[in-house]
Protein backbone atom coordinates (compact mmCIF):
# COMPACT_ATOMS: atom_id res chain seq x y z
CA UNK A 1 0.00 0.00 0.00
CA UNK A 2 1.16 3.43 -0.58
CA UNK A 3 1.59 6.15 1.95
CA UNK A 4 0.63 9.40 -0.01
CA UNK A 5 1.15 11.58 2.76
CA UNK A 6 4.59 10.24 3.46
CA UNK A 7 5.47 10.74 0.07
CA UNK A 8 4.16 14.02 -0.98
CA UNK A 9 5.69 14.67 2.64
CA UNK A 10 9.27 13.97 1.46
CA UNK A 11 9.09 15.95 -1.87
CA UNK A 12 7.27 19.22 -0.12
CA UNK A 13 10.53 18.93 2.29
CA UNK A 14 12.74 18.38 -0.42
CA UNK A 15 11.75 22.01 -2.14
CA UNK A 16 11.63 23.58 1.59
CA UNK A 17 15.81 22.71 1.21
CA UNK A 18 16.77 22.12 -1.68
CA UNK A 19 16.72 24.69 -4.83
CA UNK A 20 18.74 24.50 -8.44
CA UNK A 21 20.59 26.36 -10.05
CA UNK A 22 18.34 27.87 -12.45
CA UNK A 23 15.83 28.71 -9.93
CA UNK A 24 18.39 30.51 -7.87
CA UNK A 25 19.06 32.66 -11.38
CA UNK A 26 14.98 33.38 -11.56
CA UNK A 27 15.15 34.43 -7.69
CA UNK A 28 18.53 36.83 -8.45
CA UNK A 29 16.85 38.23 -11.36
CA UNK A 30 13.85 38.70 -9.55
CA UNK A 31 15.36 40.96 -6.85
CA UNK A 32 14.80 38.07 -4.09
CA UNK A 33 16.61 38.77 -0.78
CA UNK A 34 18.83 36.24 -0.02
CA UNK A 35 22.57 35.27 0.49
CA UNK A 36 24.06 33.15 -1.61
CA UNK A 37 26.95 31.46 -0.61
CA UNK A 38 29.76 29.78 -2.15
CA UNK A 39 31.28 27.32 0.68
CA UNK A 40 34.50 25.83 -1.47
CA UNK A 41 38.28 26.89 -0.03
CA UNK A 42 40.38 29.62 -1.64
CA UNK A 43 41.56 28.02 -4.81
CA UNK A 44 38.01 26.99 -5.89
CA UNK A 45 36.53 30.55 -5.35
CA UNK A 46 39.24 31.76 -7.60
CA UNK A 47 39.08 29.08 -10.37
CA UNK A 48 35.34 30.34 -10.90
CA UNK A 49 31.82 30.95 -8.83
CA UNK A 50 28.55 31.97 -9.66
CA UNK A 51 28.10 35.52 -9.99
CA UNK A 52 26.70 37.04 -7.42
CA UNK A 53 28.06 34.50 -4.38
CA UNK A 54 29.44 35.47 -1.58
CA UNK A 55 32.70 33.61 -0.61
CA UNK A 56 32.42 31.94 3.04
CA UNK A 57 33.91 28.47 3.27
CA UNK A 58 32.50 25.74 5.15
CA UNK A 59 34.96 25.89 7.92
CA UNK A 60 34.31 29.68 8.72
CA UNK A 61 30.69 29.76 9.16
CA UNK A 62 30.65 29.25 12.62
CA UNK A 63 32.51 32.49 13.55
CA UNK A 64 32.28 34.74 10.30
CA UNK A 65 28.68 34.32 8.74
CA UNK A 66 26.53 36.51 11.24
CA UNK A 67 29.54 39.14 10.31
CA UNK A 68 28.39 38.50 6.45
CA UNK A 69 24.60 37.46 6.84
CA UNK A 70 22.20 39.47 8.55
CA UNK A 71 20.34 37.49 10.91
CA UNK A 72 17.03 36.56 9.07
CA UNK A 73 18.28 37.02 5.64
CA UNK A 74 18.08 33.44 4.08
CA UNK A 75 20.77 30.89 2.34
CA UNK A 76 21.25 29.25 0.06
CA UNK A 77 24.79 27.70 -0.14
CA UNK A 78 26.99 25.17 -2.78
CA UNK A 79 29.71 23.83 -2.91
CA UNK A 80 31.62 21.63 -6.30
CA UNK A 81 28.49 19.61 -7.52
CA UNK A 82 26.82 16.52 -7.08
CA UNK A 83 29.44 14.29 -6.22
CA UNK A 84 30.58 16.43 -3.20
CA UNK A 85 28.80 16.75 0.16
CA UNK A 86 30.10 19.93 1.33
CA UNK A 87 27.21 22.44 0.85
CA UNK A 88 25.16 20.23 3.23
CA UNK A 89 27.87 20.29 5.69
CA UNK A 90 27.16 24.09 5.07
CA UNK A 91 23.71 24.12 5.66
CA UNK A 92 23.82 22.38 8.74
CA UNK A 93 26.43 25.07 9.98
CA UNK A 94 24.01 27.66 9.16
CA UNK A 95 20.74 25.94 10.32
CA UNK A 96 23.10 25.58 13.20
CA UNK A 97 22.79 29.42 13.93
CA UNK A 98 19.00 29.83 13.04
CA UNK A 99 19.49 30.92 9.35
CA UNK A 100 17.02 29.57 7.20
CA UNK A 101 18.89 27.44 4.50
CA UNK A 102 18.79 25.62 1.48
CA UNK A 103 21.34 23.73 -0.62
CA UNK A 104 21.59 24.46 -4.69
CA UNK A 105 21.32 21.16 -5.82
CA UNK A 106 24.18 20.76 -8.72
CA UNK A 107 26.47 22.88 -7.13
CA UNK A 108 28.56 25.19 -9.27
CA UNK A 109 29.38 22.45 -11.59
CA UNK A 110 25.75 22.48 -12.72
CA UNK A 111 25.95 26.36 -12.45
CA UNK A 112 28.09 26.38 -15.12
CA UNK A 113 26.98 23.77 -17.06
CA UNK A 114 23.83 25.54 -16.99
CA UNK A 115 25.52 28.85 -18.70
CA UNK A 116 24.48 30.94 -16.32
CA UNK A 117 27.21 33.81 -15.08
CA UNK A 118 30.66 32.99 -14.04
CA UNK A 119 33.22 34.77 -12.21
CA UNK A 120 36.97 34.13 -11.86
CA UNK A 121 39.52 36.62 -10.64
CA UNK A 122 40.11 37.15 -14.09
CA UNK A 123 36.83 38.00 -14.75
CA UNK A 124 33.63 37.10 -16.58
CA UNK A 125 33.57 33.58 -18.42
CA UNK A 126 31.25 32.66 -20.75
CA UNK A 127 30.52 28.62 -20.80
CA UNK A 128 27.89 27.19 -23.63
CA UNK A 129 25.12 25.52 -22.38
CA UNK A 130 25.72 21.67 -21.88
CA UNK A 131 22.23 19.98 -23.57
CA UNK A 132 22.78 17.32 -21.39
CA UNK A 133 21.82 19.97 -18.64
CA UNK A 134 20.03 22.67 -19.70
CA UNK A 135 18.08 23.44 -22.77
CA UNK A 136 20.46 25.20 -25.70
CA UNK A 137 18.05 28.11 -27.15
CA UNK A 138 15.02 28.57 -24.23
CA UNK A 139 15.35 30.45 -20.84
CA UNK A 140 14.48 27.32 -18.83
CA UNK A 141 13.32 23.73 -19.04
CA UNK A 142 9.87 24.65 -18.07
CA UNK A 143 9.93 22.16 -15.00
Amino acid sequence: MTDTAAILAHFEAKLRFETDPSDVRAAQAAGESFAFIDTRGDAAWAQGRAEGAVHLPTAQIAERAKDLVAPGTPVVVYCWGPACNGATKAAIEFARLGYSVREMIGGFEYWAREGLPVLTDAGHVHRDVDTLTAPAFAVSCDC
